[in-house]
């Protein structure tokens, strides 16, 4: 497990220490609830950076051995929020809407060296940034939820296993959500 500042740090001869990194899965994620009128420019540079910079900086560090070696995996976590028209922190929209533009981007450049580049984008869930939901948000969530529940962090790893699995070597450039049917 890297930091993005360790990971700034890392160069193709970090590989004879760590060994080929053949699947990558960027998690790192954090959120502030506040509203946009609120939003101060050091509130948007932790969102930015934890949620986009950070991707990219580790990332980058290990794309070079994956295209040297013609293989690799990397699995992005994007969120609903991204995606849909939620009543959530404009930052933390902006901000996994970029995770979506970045693996779109990103599949299309490396799909020449065979590495694949997917995102998961869960809902609601029962732990990590959903914990802050208020209730009220959190029951309108389960009432257009087709499913009426939120998800658990284990369904979300099993949809991330089965990307990283060669079960799944025909599917890149997506966006998978996680949502229940929202």
């Amino acid at each position: 497990m890297l930091d993005g500042k360790a990971a700034t740090e890392l160069d193709p001869k970090n590989e004879e220490e760590l060994g080929p990194v053949d699947i990558l899965i960027n998690n790192a994620g954090v959120s502030q609830i506040m509203p946009f009128a609120m939003i101060e420019e050091e509130d948007w540079d932790l969102i930015m950076d934890v949620n986009v910079k950070g991707m990219f900086i580790v990332t980058k560090a290990f794309a070079r051995g994956m295209i040297r070696r013609k293989t690799g995996n990397i699995i992005n976590l994007g969120s609903l929020a991204g995606m849909r028209m939620l009543e959530v922190p404009v930052h933390y929209a902006t901000a996994k809407a970029a995770v979506v533009g970045f693996t779109l981007a990103l599949a299309r450049e490396l799909g020449r060296y065979h590495i694949r580049v997917n995102a998961v984008a869960p809902g609601m869930l029962t732990e990590g940034v959903s914990v802050n939901i208020p209730e009220k948000q959190q029951e309108q969530y389960k009432t257009y939820c087709s499913l009426s529940r939120a998800g658990t962090p284990e369904e979300v790893a099993e949809v991330i296993t089965f990307l990283a699995s060669d079960r799944s070597s025909y599917i890149n450039a997506q966006t998978l959500l996680i949502d229940g049917g929202i």
